[in-house]
């Protein structure tokens, strides 16, 4: 995140077809002066608020202000006197507890800018309110990220099916009993995911029936796919994707769907040998007649890579705030936002 902005001004100016100014500053000096130089219609982009160090995780969570105190940061003092309005679009950055997110909404005139507004609307709609039947298909190696949302969607009753896939699904797996073999539980206990089987088995006792876990799943043999049941796991090779079987179950139960969420791809699928399942869900998805809303850095690229954007629904820009906002956990932003509105409603 530590890279200058000077190349987004000259982005923005092409796109804009006027000219973005650009200070290598951010709150200093410069940056105050060429606020104030500023005339109508001008444009100025200061450079990456990530230069300071209140911006940056280890200050959030070492010093541990409020938002009231941080208006006594360096950035906001110095900035807040300068501006009339302060609108927020990072929808990305809500998770984030910084000056630059929750303490100018303290000082001044706030508003949500169009795509912070659009990302709150679909995935509030998707947690409270999604058309039936509500399917998450769920992925990827970050798996705290599945069974943070798992335990919150299916609770809630949001997620009618579970769809899971990658080390989501081989821990499921795990829980059930299942001996995946050497290379995979190796693979899993040396990232310290195999901590997530208890609750793996806690979720299946409790909603089984709302969890479907893949009958079959492929690994790479000297770079040939090759398929194995899980009835006739363990195998001495890592497994990499889902398997054929398991790929056509649940392409028709997301055919069936009027809602769909997607995190996280099912394989290895920058691989040959790993993409089969990535990709034939993806497609899946894209051919979908239901709404579809997907987001995360890894899970937005695999998607790029197989589909057409278009023919998704809603692609959030969220990685750990769309995580945290679909958990039920507090998003700093939308909470200084939500206050910046009850003290002033105009």
């Amino acid at each position: 995140n530590l890279v200058s902005l000077r190349e987004h001004a000259e982005v923005l100016s092409e796109k804009l077809g006027r000219e973005v100014a650009f200070i290598d500053d951010v709150a200093g000096p410069a940056a105050r002066a060429a606020i104030q130089a500023l005339g109508d219609g001008d444009i100025l982009l200061l450079d990456n608020l990530r230069f300071l160090t209140e911006e940056v995780s280890t200050f959030e969570s070492a010093v541990k202000l409020t938002p009231a105190e941080m208006t006594g940061t360096y950035l906001v003092r110095n900035l807040a006197p300068l501006v009339d309005v302060y609108v927020n679009d990072a929808f990305a950055a809500a998770h984030r507890n910084a000056p630059s997110m929750v303490a100018f909404q303290e000082l001044l005139p706030t508003a949500g800018g169009r795509l912070l507004i659009d990302e709150v609307t679909a995935l509030s709609g998707l947690a409270s309110d999604p058309d039936r039947p509500c399917v998450f298909v769920l992925g990827g190696l970050k798996i705290s990220d599945a069974f943070s949302m798992m335990e919150k969607v299916l609770a809630d009753g949001a997620a009618d099916r579970i769809l899971t896939t990658g080390i989501t699904a081989n821990v499921m797996l795990i829980a059930q009993g299942i001996d995946l073999g050497e290379p995979t539980a190796a693979f899993i206990t040396d990232r310290s995911l195999d901590v997530f089987v208890p609750r793996a088995s806690e979720l299946l006792r409790v909603y089984g029936d709302r969890i479907e876990v893949p009958t079959d799943l492929a690994y790479d043999d000297e770079g040939e796919r090759r398929e194995v049941a899980v009835a006739d796991l363990p195998i001495d090779a890592l497994l990499i994707d889902v398997g054929s079987e398991t790929i056509a179950a649940y392409e028709e139960v997301i055919a069936g769907a009027a809602t769909l969420f997607v995190n996280g791809p099912a394989g290895v699928y920058e691989s040959e040998a790993g993409e089969y399942g990535t990709r034939s869900l993806w497609e899946a998805v894209a051919a979908s007649d239901g709404y579809s809303v997907i987001g995360g850095g890894d899970t937005v690229a695999s998607a790029r890579r197989f589909v057409d954007p278009d023919d998704i629904g809603f692609i959030s820009t969220g990685g750990g705030a769309l995580i945290r906002f679909l958990s039920g956990q507090p998003l700093p932003l939308i909470d200084a936002m939500e206050g910046a509105t009850e003290r002033n409603p105009s």
